[in-house]
């Protein structure tokens, strides 16, 4: 017997016990039971349309479709062999006699449920003389080239459909025609281009009728690596994969967290990742200054430690004499004309926290980060607390824990006066400012990706990897601690800030460095009470609220 609001079933003969109102198809997951499907996914409403789910059950007169029948207590279900196997083999023989078989170029090849259900349990031969029907392709427009329909690989499953329906509630896709005309389209010519939230089409497509511009023909998935990430475009922190090739971010898909993004993200977060892919110069004064003097030295990546001479030039050196000669210049110092430190929304918690105690060290500083905002938010109005928020980088609001206040305007530029003192700047390109901005600043770090003219006046150029390069932590608008892992390989001798800092501290302060991100991120715990008792362990995949968070209202308000 059951317990009460459960229900007890057997499926393919597992007994499987699942609260009253579970589908079929999810209590056979629970069972581990795979049951194939193309219209039913978990954030969307299901239509029973594919029929590709039928199963058998026990005393019913006909085969059931798993994605909208509830289980009952005491059914028997089979999902294997009899008339459920036979009605699966005609469904993929009727999807078959006019999707084309172009696997070869398809983008989808290797993610289409079509292309596995076919090799699993298809008919060997297909029965079909007549040509397939050809409908061609139709463009949709949207964000970053936009997105391409292939009518003829469309099996009219209609998640697209109901995903601008039901989740940005945006209804600007629809079936057009009946029958074997039918195809997916948009209203006249007005396009997907006033959608924040489109892209995620692209996802759920379980075939290739979908595909993105950004994306066609870059690589086949299975050339891919993936890894677990956060979104840098905005202090939503939507999780994602960061699928790499040959050592660049080829795209980002969304990571199903039911408590920051549910299973979508925004166009504007995907499509922000060619800023990580910047090629490292051979560094040395040579390809530098090249780059520089041809005026694209802001897209270069500085990979090698550099330190200001007593010619005033930066030389290139490595980074045991770097780290050596700074530790001594901050041991030395004396408190005397102020400290500022300027740290980007874009480095981790750990970078900011090792910044700021550097500062702290130095006698204690102004802490300023610059951030680019957008005028308003954009809710997806379907998923309540999900949004392209304004703040467009991913951890302001962890900034502002470790003790950090805005400067500049919208753009992320300007609020910085000329620096006396010591200027301590990490992943802030200050590309909006002159070449002698912090030239007369008695100690100028500078800990960045980019060697930018006003970098070139620090006494120490120092590189640091991006987020997609280390292991660290974001803390999103509403103080949720989330994690991310490496994707790419570090170029050159660029290392993660929290690592040089925490060797500069350990110089300056005769302790030990931290030995690992998580190492670093427990240390914030030490300095900082919003991380108190938190580790990455606590924080696991989804994430876990630091001690001084805000609360969100179902209508993403903020509340303090």
């Amino acid at each position: 017997m059951a317990a009460e609001g459960t229900v007890t079933c057997t499926i393919d003969g597992i007994e499987v016990t699942v609260p009253a109102g579970t589908r079929i198809l999810e209590a056979a997951e629970h069972a581990g039971v795979g049951v194939a499907h193309y219209c039913y996914h978990p954030g969307l409403s299901a239509p029973a349309m594919c029929r590709m789910c039928l199963v058998e059950v026990e005393g019913a007169p006909k085969l059931q479709p798993a994605c909208i029948t509830h289980v009952g207590d005491g059914q028997v279900i089979r999902t294997e062999g009899g008339e459920a196997q036979e009605a699966r083999e005609g469904v993929l023989e009727f999807y078959l006699a006019n999707h084309p078989l172009d696997c070869p170029v398809c983008d989808k090849s290797g993610e289409c449920s079509l292309q596995d259900y076919v090799h699993q349990e298809g008919r060997k031969h297909g029965r079909s003389a007549e040509p397939k029907r050809v409908l061609g392709q139709d463009f949709f427009g949207g964000e970053s080239g936009g997105i391409v329909y292939d009518g003829d690989r469309c099996i009219m499953c209609t998640r697209c459909v109901r995903f601008m329906r039901e989740v940005p509630q945006d209804d600007l896709l629809c079936v057009v025609q009946r029958g074997n005309r039918s195809v997916i389209d948009t209203f006249f010519e007005q396009g997907l281009d006033e959608s924040g939230w489109a892209h995620n089409i692209i996802d759920i497509c379980p075939v290739g009728a979908l595909l993105a511009k950004d994306f066609h023909h870059k690589a086949r998935v299975w050339d891919l690596d993936r890894a677990p990430s956060i979104c840098s475009g905005c202090s939503q922190g939507c999780n994602v994969h960061v699928d790499v090739r040959d050592n660049a971010v080829q795209r980002l898909r969304p990571r199903e967290n039911p408590e920051v993004n549910a299973y979508w993200m925004c166009d504007h977060g995907r499509y922000d990742y060619e800023w990580l892919n910047r090629a490292p110069s051979t560094v040395g004064g040579g390809a530098a200054e090249s780059a520089l003097a041809s005026g694209d030295g802001a897209a270069r990546r500085l990979d090698a430690p550099m330190v200001r001479g007593a010619d005033g030039e930066q030389a290139e050196t490595d980074w045991r004499e770097a780290i050596l000669a700074l530790v001594d210049r901050v041991s030395r110092h004396d408190g005397r004309g102020g400290v500022t430190a300027l740290v980007s929304a874009r480095q981790s918690n750990e970078d900011a926290g090792l910044a700021g105690r550097l500062a702290d060290v130095l006698g204690g500083a102004r802490k300023l980060y610059r951030s680019a905002r957008a005028d308003a938010e954009v809710p997806c109005v379907g998923v309540p607390g999900l949004a392209r928020r304004r703040d467009l980088a991913p951890n302001v609001r962890g900034l502002e824990a470790l003790g950090f206040e805005r400067a500049g305007d919208d753009d992320g530029a300007g609020g910085l006066d000329r620096a006396g003192g010591v200027l301590v700047v990490l992943g802030d390109d200050l590309a909006d400012l002159p070449a002698d901005f912090g030239a007369g600043a008695d100690l100028f770090v500078y800990l960045g990706h980019t060697l930018t003219p006003a970098a070139r006046a620090a006494h120490f150029a120092l590189p640091v990897t991006t987020f997609a390069e280390q292991d660290g932590t974001f803390t999103n608008h509403e103080g949720r601690v989330q994690r991310f892992w490496a994707a790419l390989q570090a170029p050159a001798q660029a290392r993660p800030a929290w690592q040089v800092l925490g060797v500069v501290l350990a110089g300056a302060e005769d302790g030990s460095a931290p030995a690992s991100a998580a190492d670093a991120f427990l240390r914030l715990g030490e300095w900082h009470a919003p991380y108190r008792g938190l580790s990455y362990e606590v924080l696991g995949a989804f994430g876990a609220l630091a001690n001084a968070s805000v609360r969100v209202t179902p209508d993403g308000a903020e509340v303090g």
